[in-house]
């Protein structure tokens, strides 16, 4: 019975999934007929316009949401679980403050290497999860640790794009599009290594779920099952940071997908991790699709960006969050 229920669990998800990918696909604020898509998708002569805006436009940005929901859902399971708090995220962790530091400190010094910002957002981001693991490594990588250092690193980060801010300021158009995050412009050849490493985090991640379910019983607990707490916690990290990183390199710095979508995905399969990893993505693909679907069409021929989207979202989302936990706390 329950096989059939998680069954028809994930039909549904991958149904809404097709769904809302279908509708982001050959939707959108350039009118044209399904004839004329299709032409332009098969590349017949007479629809090169068509062709740009299938293959060279939606296409690129359909694929950049689906990466991206999945890999900062990822990112919050695993964050979420480790350290036994429903408000971790990726931004909890410092990951997108040392993005933006890093891509603010590119557009200060080597103005004229825009084109490796995705790769510094990426080193930027990757390199926060470092100094946390040093940190928590040196102090004792407990989930009060860590996440205090990740509170002080986004506190040391904003400083620092603030002071750059302030000392050249025509890096802050570049970096207020790429602190709201989104999709525009983006190219296949900009997601391609992301996606790997999205791919690769999340193998790893349901490889080590029995090891993330023991951890999100309790330090305690796990240690008593024979998990080494503090290896596991480090690398669960390492691969959360890593999958977030990836995503920041080519969509700025997308917030609240890493903390919403794994409460969505506990309710609708459970507490189970393995369950929980493997659906995630697509609850994550199917938000961020939807929220850059919206950003396209609403106040069309304007484009209203993803991550602005998906703020309006979040924010009352966390909300809830806060006053669940308050109602848990006083009972």
């Amino acid at each position: 019975m329950k096989n059939k229920r998680a069954s028809i669990i994930y039909i549904v998800l991958f149904a809404v999934f097709a769904g809302v990918s279908v509708l982001s696909f050959f939707c959108g604020s350039a009118d044209l007929t399904f004839p004329q898509m299709l032409s332009g998708i098969l590349g017949r002569e007479g629809y090169k316009f068509e062709r740009i805006i299938m293959l060279s436009i939606r296409l690129p940005r359909l694929i950049a949401a689906i990466v991206a929901g999945a890999g900062l859902s990822i990112s919050g399971v695993i964050l979420q679980s480790v350290m036994g708090n429903p408000l971790a995220s990726p931004n909890t962790i410092g990951v997108n403050a040392g993005a933006g530091l890093a891509i603010v400190i590119c557009l200060t010094a080597f103005p004229a290497f825009s084109a490796f910002l995705p790769f510094a957002a990426f080193f930027g981001a990757f390199f926060t999860a470092l100094i946390i693991l040093f940190i928590s490594r040196t102090l004792g990588a407990g989930k009060t640790t860590v996440i205090l250092a990740g509170i002080a690193c986004t506190s040391l980060f904003g400083a620092g794009i603030s002071f750059l801010s302030i000392l050249d300021t025509d890096v802050l158009s570049t970096y207020s599009a790429f602190s709201v995050g989104g999709f525009s412009g983006v190219a296949l050849s900009d997601i391609a290594l992301p996606a790997i490493l999205v791919a690769v985090c999340f193998f790893i991640s349901v490889l080590l779920s029995g090891r993330v379910a023991a951890l999100s019983l309790g330090d305690a607990v796990a240690a008593s099952l024979g998990v080494n707490v503090r290896c596991v916690r480090m690398v669960c990290i390492v691969i959360a940071s890593m999958s977030a990183a990836a995503v920041v390199s080519f969509s700025g710095l997308l917030g609240f997908v890493g903390l919403i979508v794994p409460h969505i995905a506990r309710k609708i399969v459970g507490e189970n991790i393995l369950k929980q990893l493997t659906a995630a993505p697509i609850v994550g693909g199917i938000i961020v699709i939807l929220s850059d679907f919206l950003g396209r069409s609403l106040f069309s021929p304007s484009e209203i960006s993803v991550g602005i989207i998906m703020s309006f979202i979040g924010a009352p989302f966390f909300f809830f969050i806060l006053f669940r936990r308050r109602k848990k706390t006083d009972a």
